[in-house]
């Protein structure tokens, strides 16, 4: 087992340096090179030290994770819809009642090439990884947060940044909850496709919004 000196280290270079890094000046191919090279780190990490798995999880608690998805998720769907409305009522629903093909796609890559491994790294490995780190639960999903809101400054968006906080303590506080990476996957993947449908995929520059 590493010290939790070169612990918290290898967390600032993956989850702090690398993430700047995307949103510097500097040339793409190096942006890219820190970026494989995190990765490919990170995942000789996951599965060779801290012996991860991609095995489902059996009696994971279905229901009370789905009552609490429920709750939030009719909260969401609120306060989103009335933000939009208010903003910019065009774009309420725009991309599902006019572009329903390109709707179910932005669903499909969403869910499998964008939540699926942000999951992976941002809280099964982290969690796995760095949770020794922190005596106090609370500091953890908060520090989660913050780098997982971090991850997405290349979007240069001040929005994006707090939704992705938000976003960041509550699948933080479902993974240390449930330790279940299909749970928190689920989660984030609810939340996330809903505000591609209600209209606020622009903000978050996902291909074919700009034209809706």
């Amino acid at each position: 087992m590493k010290s939790k000196k070169y612990l918290a280290f290898e967390l600032f270079v993956l989850f702090v340096l690398i993430p700047l890094s995307l949103s510097m000046t500097i040339p793409i191919w190096l942006k890219v090179s820190f970026l494989i090279l995190g990765i490919i780190y990170s995942i000789f990490i996951m599965f060779r030290v801290e012996k991860g798995s991609f095995k489902i999880q059996r009696n994971l608690q279905w229901k009370p994770f789905w009552k609490r998805t429920l709750i939030l998720f009719i909260g969401i769907s609120i306060v989103t819809t009335l933000y939009v409305y208010f903003m910019d009522a065009n774009k309420l629903f725009c991309v599902p009642l006019n572009k329903p093909k390109l709707w179910i796609i932005i669903l499909l890559v969403y869910t499998f090439l964008s939540v699926w491994p942000q999951e992976i790294m941002y809280r099964a490995f982290f969690f796995t990884r760095y949770e020794r780190l922190f005596k106090n639960k609370k500091l953890l999903v908060f520090v989660n947060a913050i780098i997982f809101s971090m991850a997405h400054l290349f979007f240069r968006n001040t929005l994006v940044i707090v939704l992705t906080f938000i976003g960041g303590l509550l699948f933080g506080m479902t993974y240390l909850k449930t330790r279940s990476t299909l749970l928190v996957s689920i989660e984030h993947a609810i939340y996330g496709n809903w505000l591609f449908t209600v209209g606020m995929g622009q903000m978050l520059a996902f291909p074919g919004m700009e034209s809706c």
